[in-house]
């Protein structure tokens, strides 16, 4: 049975829907699953989403992949964006998403992840869809994206030069990386965000601080 689920999983992280097509030939198919997750051959990681356990799983679960399945409409940002994509040198254990709906948080078998929301006319701008392999395709912030939703969320800065400072040595983001974000994107998200540190930070790369 495991075997089977194994051959005709995509990926190490599934959902409710498609393991009980694999599993609706058995009897009591509910029963078959409850077993499955006291073996370990499978583990919960919340209700409706599961993964293989360790001595099953091809590689790590992907808690990138699970970050969009947790909570859902929701999309990769904030610090572990940043992470990611190399733009901070610290690594982030917390799996940091926004979403148009109301904050959450979750503690899973393979860790934590959180939720913050964002309001809906800002939510879409600058979200893209990054291929971690063949068969996984994640929603995450775009550089410029993960670096507004975080700076929204701080306290305002005083002008270009400030920010500039919080960013190159508080965040430790290099003053290069900043001048290499998409300043038609950064536009385009400041316009809509309509927030000061935004803003500035648009103008800082347009200008080439």
């Amino acid at each position: 049975m495991i075997e089977e689920l194994k051959r005709l999983a995509p990926t190490n992280e599934f959902d409710y829907l498609f393991i009980m097509s694999i599993l609706k030939k058995y009897k009591k198919p509910r029963d078959k699953l409850t077993r499955l997750i006291r073996s370990g051959a499978v583990i919960r990681i919340k209700k409706g989403i599961y993964a293989f356990g360790p001595r099953y799983a091809r590689g790590p679960v992907c808690r990138e992949a699970l970050a969009n399945l947790i909570y859902g409409p929701s999309y990769i940002s904030l610090e572990y964006a940043l992470a990611f994509y190399g733009m901070i040198p610290e690594s982030v254990e917390l799996v940091t998403s926004m979403t148009n709906k109301r904050n959450k948080a979750f503690s899973t078998p393979v860790g934590n992840f959180a939720y913050s929301y964002l309001h809906p006319a800002k939510y879409p701008v600058g979200i893209i869809q990054c291929e971690i392999d063949s068969s996984r395709h994640i929603f995450i912030a775009s550089k410029e994206k993960a670096l507004s939703d975080l700076i929204a969320r701080q306290g305002s800065f005083s002008g270009p030069e400030t920010l500039f400072t919080h960013l190159t040595e508080n965040l430790r983001i290099e003053g290069s990386e900043l001048m290499n974000l998409n300043k038609k994107r950064l536009r385009e998200i400041a316009d809509i965000y309509r927030n000061r540190n935004v803003t500035l930070l648009s103008k800082i790369v347009r200008k080439g601080q």
